[in-house]
């Protein structure tokens, strides 16, 4: 398949390589290719593509949205609405405010009545949006490796097709999924995020993964 990132930040370049890897075809979307913190990326990857946000979006068959939560809405607007219609899109973003963490905690701009996977969704009603990866870190996202077997990925959305695709890629990924439903399970998802991080700001402890164990 033909991958569009949006956003070149590490969650950007962790899943471009891991779709590369894949065998899929990769585009790296940024607002600026020129900026910094890519060269070393553009050196070490010379497979993988670097383009803006909207030549990203119109290649992609599949748009991952991996930008910050604060800006991913000026993101999808700075690439163009009209490219992601009809398209499979990824949102692994978390609102993550600008506040620091309280007790390891951080702090959401959303609520557990709305979150930022919906509010994306409604700008973007004609895309068939998935909630994926945003509940662990990025060393983990492509082929974690635990002692208990495969981690957990909670996914969400409203087109089970699509949600049936991204199931495809987390298990190539080595991940196994669960289905949540709906967009508005995005109020329970996002928020793992939140508890994610704890034990890395209280404990320095950042290897792990959520698994989801049935009767």
């Amino acid at each position: 398949m033909k991958v569009g990132i949006i956003g070149s930040g590490i969650v950007g370049q962790v899943l471009a390589k891991a779709f590369h890897a894949e065998g899929h075809q990769v585009l790296l979307g940024t607002r600026d290719v020129q900026k910094e913190e890519l060269k070393k990326f553009i050196t070490e990857n010379p497979e993988i593509r670097v383009a803006v946000f909207e030549q990203a979006a119109s290649f992609a068959e599949i748009i991952v949205l991996a930008t910050g939560g604060a800006v991913t809405l000026d993101a999808i607007r700075l690439t163009g609405i009209a490219h992601f219609s009809g398209k499979i899109v990824i949102d692994t973003t978390n609102p993550i405010s600008k506040e620091a963490p309280e007790n390891g905690v951080l702090k959401y701009f959303s609520s557990l009545n709305r979150s930022l996977f919906e509010d994306i969704q409604q700008l973007l009603p004609e895309a068939k949006l998935v909630k994926a990866f945003n509940s662990v870190g990025n060393a983990f996202m492509y082929k974690p490796s635990f002692p208990g077997g495969k981690p957990t990925m909670f996914i969400c959305g409203n087109d089970d097709t699509a949600k049936s695709t991204v199931t495809s890629i987390l298990t190539a990924f080595g991940w196994e999924s669960e289905d949540m439903g709906k967009a508005e399970s995005a109020r329970a998802i996002e928020p793992l995020c939140i508890l994610w991080c704890i034990p890395g700001f209280i404990h320095n402890q950042w290897t792990h993964a959520f698994k989801l164990l049935k009767a």
